[in-house]
This record gives structure tokens, sequence and C-alpha cells, in this order.
């Protein structure tokens, strides 16, 4: 039912980079929750429990998979919403899908063989993002890896390409050419604007360009929209520059739809 209703109608995958605590999830689920009610379209839940590629060895991971999933699950429960998260090892696909709806493979491991296939036979949907490193024509061998496994239910995810050093840049011919592969195409409008290892030992970016990124990925077709938002992104535990607040929620995603 979730994935039908992707495919029919602009989607948006919306949270907090991190699971910093349950009272955020909770504060940013609610707002989650009510543009989906109101403005009648598909909304997931999105938030990692652990931060795998951190930078820095110093840097907060999350709390966690065991954890993690719990407060997944009260966030669940509370707002009726669907849930996803990302995953970074074929042993945390079975355990994960037992909460979410969507696993989200990381970009950095879009071509793990055993990931995606363990993703895949949970039955759940799979979100593969995009690597920097590859085209989105390159993209038809990771789904054909989840297809070959027993799943139908792909989402592909563009989120930029590397350029130069510290930099990501965007070719929205990625999307035409993901979507030419049947699958419902999401725009990662958050994590496109980062600058890698930019702001010394971290991820730096600059969350001025998330609604143009938006706007430019809707003018090349894309289905969904994924977007991490914070109520204080600058005192966010992870990418904080690239988060949408969310107080301005609602004037990003309007032209989308």
């Amino acid at each position: 039912m979730l994935f039908e209703q992707m495919q029919s109608k602009p989607f948006f995958i919306l949270g907090p980079c991190v699971m910093e605590n349950q009272e955020l999830l909770y504060q940013v689920a609610e707002q989650v929750a009510r543009v989906g009610e109101q403005y009648q379209v598909p909304v997931i839940f999105k938030s990692s429990f652990d931060k795998a590629n951190r930078t820095s060895i110093h840097s907060y991971r999350g709390p966690g998979i065991e954890k993690g999933l719990e407060m997944l699950q009260k966030v669940k429960d509370r707002f009726n919403l669907p849930v996803t998260t990302d995953i970074h090892e074929s042993s945390q696909a079975a355990i994960a899908a037992q909460v979410v709806d969507i696993l989200q493979i990381p970009a950095f491991l879009c071509r793990q063989t055993d990931l995606l296939v363990a993703a895949a036979e949970t039955g759940k949907i799979v979100n593969v993002k995009k690597a920097q490193f590859l085209s989105g024509q390159d993209m038809f061998y990771p789904a054909q890896k989840v297809i070959e496994a027993g799943n139908k239910q792909i989402i592909l995810t563009e989120r930029g390409n590397m350029y130069g050093y510290n930099n990501l840049a965007v070719d929205f011919r990625n999307i035409y050419d993901m979507k030419a592969f049947g699958y419902p195409v999401c725009m990662d409008c958050t994590h496109s604007v980062q600058r890698p290892g930019g702001a010394g030992g971290k991820t730096g970016g600059d969350r001025t360009f998330v609604p143009m990124m938006a706007l430019a990925a809707k003018a090349f077709g894309a289905n969904g929209y994924f977007m991490e938002i914070h109520p204080d992104p600058d005192n966010a535990l992870s990418d904080g520059p690239n988060m949408v607040k969310l107080q301005d929620l609602d004037r990003v995603i309007q032209p989308l739809i």
C-alpha cells in the first residue's frame, strides 16, 4: 500500500539526521504527521540509529540499533507514521525490518551485494541512494540485485556527485536516467548540499540551496523528496548545516505539491 502511494503521489521522507533523543523525534514527527494530513501526501519519518560514516571518529554516531529501533517504534505507535532508517551491514536488515517500513541503503554502500540482497529479502521497500561516484545509469545494477533477490519495491535516490575537493554537484539528468528504469526516484535535497569533510573534521554545507535543489528535481520528474529537518539545526549533533529548519518546512514543501 505505501509503495503504491509513493508511485502515485509526491512523497516526502523527513526527519532529523541522527537520533539525538526521544523528545526530538516526537517534536519532529508531530510536524511530519501534520504535513501528511494537511497536504494529503505520503510522508515517512526518517532518523538514523548509527551514522557509521562520520568524518571523525570522535563525532556522535547515535544510540545504536537496539535503542534506535525502540525509539522509532515509539514514533510509529504515537503518530501512526511509516518509518525508515539506514542500515550498514547485512546482519542489520532483518532486525531493522521488524520496525521500519523502508530500509535505506547508504550511498557509499549501494553496490554492496550482500547488503542489498539482505534488505530485499525482508520484503520491505528498499531505498537505494546513488553513490557519489556513480551515474544515474549505473544505478541499474544495484536495483537489479534487489530485483533478483525477489523484491520489486525499489526507490532510487539522487544525492549528488563528488566534484573537486570537499564539494558535491548535482547532475539532475541522473533523475531522468533513473526514472527510465521504472522505479520511483527521490531527491535527497539536504545531503546534496553537503561539503563532505569541509568543516574541519566534519561535513559542512549550506541549507540555503535545499529549496532550489527540490524545485530543480521536480522539473526533472522526481517522485519524492528526502529532507532532514531539525528545530535547531545549528546545534544538531550531525549534519546541521544542511538540515531544513523545522519552522521552514511548509515553505519548502508547498511548491513541490
